[in-house]
């Protein structure tokens, strides 16, 4: 630590950011998890977080709204090498089960593969769950790095443990409510539901930038009491109208209660962002609109108490992805110190 310099250039030791800090100091842990196995369009999140650590080390840490940001203790998880192993048995078999329904097939004629898929994906779940309850126990955040979506609901499961009420803030292009997606209970596309369904301390679902959804979904956001869904059709014919981003920022805190869960799809910006993430839909926030938005949360009066980051898929050709995506993981790092210290001090 006393060899430490911000100003160097960053030198690649495995950690998120290059940083120096172990996970027994950090007060901020990342756990990456290579997972994809229900990808139903393109795979590749699976190699996310390591294209991610990869890139962050050409992050500069010097932030001008965050003093001293590299000094906010950040730790990272050895990534477990036992889920890539499982993530390419179940990808196998998950691609047999989204064949079979694309030719027209009903899920029983594949129901080994399908109930090998549920069973490793309920195994990954536990894994999770369990990794992120021993930090929370000892006053840690954790944040899960992805991965497809379906990836953090262990660490959801285990701040419910903690927390009696609380928020999710999901940024995201899909509403990720769908029952059981092409049979996988626990699909990318249903980790909303299964929190609203399996998580009774969930009393509110704040969605942002949301475009791309099924009439089930639109039926669940509408009955639903606990969910406010601020499209990205809602955002722009707002802005395009007159209102400005911060009214709009000020309308979506408003909805969320004392306690925030922030989930992340990466395709919640726009695709130019992330092109290459698993479904990339045309609309979405700019990195500046993520930005200010993150930081009207960690300048509030309410309490950001864990997150996650995922869908980030790169590219043999390009490292943009893992940039941008590496760039939206130290903000919502730094922010979550930040407002975790002004909830501290009021």
């Amino acid at each position: 630590m006393t060899n430490f310099n911000p100003n160097d250039p960053g030198m690649a030791n495995g950690n998120f950011f290059a940083l120096p800090y172990s996970v027994d100091d950090s007060e901020i842990i990342l756990l990456p998890v290579p997972w994809d196995a229900t990808t139903s369009y393109k795979p590749g999140t699976h190699m996310g977080p390591n294209a991610i650590i990869d890139a962050s080390a050409q992050v500069d840490l010097y932030d001008e709204s965050v003093p001293n940001a590299w000094e906010i203790k950040i730790g990272t998880l050895e990534q477990e090498q036992s889920i890539l192993a499982n993530n390419s048995i179940a990808r196998e078999h998950a691609v047999k089960v989204i064949d079979a329904l694309e030719n027209g097939l009903e899920l029983s004629t594949v129901k080994d593969s399908l109930n090998i898929v549920n069973n490793l994906s309920e195994e990954l779940n536990l894994f999770v769950y369990n990794t992120c309850k021993k930090h929370i126990a000892e006053g840690k955040i954790v944040g899960v790095v992805g991965g497809d979506h379906s990836v953090p609901f262990g660490n959801i499961k285990a701040i419910s443990e903690k927390y009696e009420d609380f928020g999710i803030l999901h940024i995201d292009a899909h509403a990720d409510l769908r029952v059981a997606y092409e049979g996988f209970t626990y699909s990318h596309a249903s980790i909303l539901y299964n929190c609203l369904s399996q998580i009774p301390q969930l009393s509110q679902l704040t969605q942002v930038a949301i475009r791309d959804f099924c009439e089930q979904e639109a039926d669940i956001i509408n009955s639903d009491p606990r969910i406010r869904s601020f499209t990205d059709i809602e955002i722009k014919r707002n802005l395009f109208e007159g209102k400005t981003w911060k009214s709009i920022c000020e309308s979506i805190l408003t909805t969320l209660p004392q306690n925030i869960y922030i989930s992340i799809d990466i395709d919640g910006l726009s695709p130019e962002l992330c092109p290459n993430t698993g479904t990339p839909v045309p609309g979405g926030l700019s990195f500046r609109e993520f930005d200010y938005l993150m930081l009207m949360i960690a300048n509030s009066k309410k309490r950001v108490i864990g997150f996650d980051l995922c869908e980030v898929s790169p590219s043999p050709d390009s490292e943009w992805d893992a940039n941008v995506g590496a760039r939206v993981l130290y903000k919502t790092c730094i922010y979550t110190h930040l407002n975790n210290n002004k909830v501290q001090d009021k």
